[in-house]
């Protein structure tokens, strides 16, 4: 599908009818204990269902339950292979990359600051990251897994930042459209899936076409269960492309929102780096991923190891032939990566944090290797709007 922008003015005005709904009918008649009950349930995992939960809960939480019927569980367990393969990267593309992405939409930024339970990136930071580790768990739509909760908890926060905003006049609409809504939501999936496969490969990462397909197909289960119009949400890369270049082009700017939001997310990540001498490797890695245009628009701040930067592609190439000619050094990258991003999940959420398993057959049973030949290495879509 190839998105306009009198498609994309039309998303704006949209945002998750069940979800919204469902709050709507929640606190018009006064149910806010209610509402906090729900809240409470599906931030639990195998708890009871409360009761007295009104029936328009009780419909939501049906309805929600279950991954959509089209999802290819093959391609599901190739996104979920490429993940373990690649988690340190991918921490580290949401973490510089994406997520100052979102603070360069004004609109989204203003949306961050305005909304108080989203104003501190660690938290913010640490949702997103344990939102993909229980997205790529072995059993992440089954019974007892913790990321249909997620999903459902997520929906669920959304529509009551889009209910109170409008019912305390805090947005306007006519200049910035519905709050959360598809295109943002479609935008924000792009940014996690599209941009953070830009990110790894501008890093220097081998990926192969098969691997960076499965791991956008992932995505867009995950916008299905977000409430995501599907038939408005790209399905291949090419079309990724086109709506991320879109979507960006209409949207991206300066705001003093955004340069806030960035500011506190250098300050949470050189909290997290030991001690001060490479502090500045946080600024550098982000003005790499995001570039110059956009780092100066977040008043990213210039420092002297941005030229050093630009070497992580060689270092992370060299490596990735480690890896690949020593067994016993990719094994002990391997563990690396997952350590790495145990310990950064951890440092977010102060020590609770949700490992996620390394399966136990042959990534080779689903036609999914580690290492793909080289004279295979994917290579993203070109620019499509200047």
């Amino acid at each position: 599908m190839m998105h306009t922008e009198a498609s994309a003015d039309a998303l704006r005005q949209v945002g998750d009818e069940l979800a919204d709904a469902t709050v709507a009918a929640l606190f018009d008649r006064g149910d806010v204990g209610k509402f906090n009950t729900l809240m409470r349930y599906v931030s639990t995992v195998g708890s009871p269902l409360p009761d007295g939960l009104p029936e328009v809960a009780r419909e939501y939480l049906a309805a929600t339950s279950a991954p959509p019927s089209w999802v290819d569980w093959s391609q599901m367990e190739k996104a979920r292979l490429f993940f373990i393969d690649n988690n340190v990267h991918i921490s580290t593309a949401l973490s510089f990359a994406a997520m100052p992405a979102c603070y360069l939409v004004p609109p989204v930024a203003r949306l961050l600051a305005a909304t108080h339970g989203l104003k501190y990136p660690s938290k913010r930071m640490a949702e997103t990251g344990q939102f993909t580790v229980y997205l790529m768990q072995p059993g992440a739509f089954e019974a007892g897994s913790r990321f249909i909760p997620a999903a459902q908890k997520v929906r669920l926060l959304h529509a009551s930042i889009r209910h109170h905003l409008r019912r305390e006049n805090r947005w306007d609409e006519a200049e910035s459209g519905t709050p959360i809504c598809q295109e943002d939501m479609i935008g924000g999936q792009m940014f996690f899936s599209m941009l953070v496969l830009d990110s790894l490969h501008r890093l220097g990462i081998h990926m192969s076409t098969e691997g960076a397909d499965a791991y956008l197909y992932a995505w867009r289960v995950v916008g299905a269960m977000l409430g995501v119009d599907q038939d408005a949400v790209p399905t291949s890369l090419d079309e990724a492309r086109h709506f991320l270049d879109l979507y960006m082009t209409r949207h991206m700017g300066p705001s003093p929102e955004g340069a806030l939001l960035t500011r506190q997310l250098i300050d949470l990540y050189e909290e997290v780096v030991p001690g001060t001498l490479l502090d500045p490797v946080v600024a550098a890695l982000i003005r790499y991923l995001i570039g110059d245009l956009c780092a100066d628009w977040l008043q990213v701040p210039r420092t002297s190891w941005d030229t050093l930067v630009k070497a992580a592609p060689r270092l992370l190439g060299v490596l990735e032939t480690i890896e690949d000619r020593s067994p016993l050094g990719a094994w002990a990258l391997d563990r690396l990566g997952h350590l790495t991003t145990v310990l950064e999940l951890s440092s977010l959420t102060r020590g609770r944090v949700m490992h996620y398993a390394i399966p136990e057959h042959l990534k080779d049973d689903y036609g999914v290797s580690t290492a793909p030949p080289r004279n295979r290495r994917w290579t993203p879509p070109a620019a499509t709007v200047s």
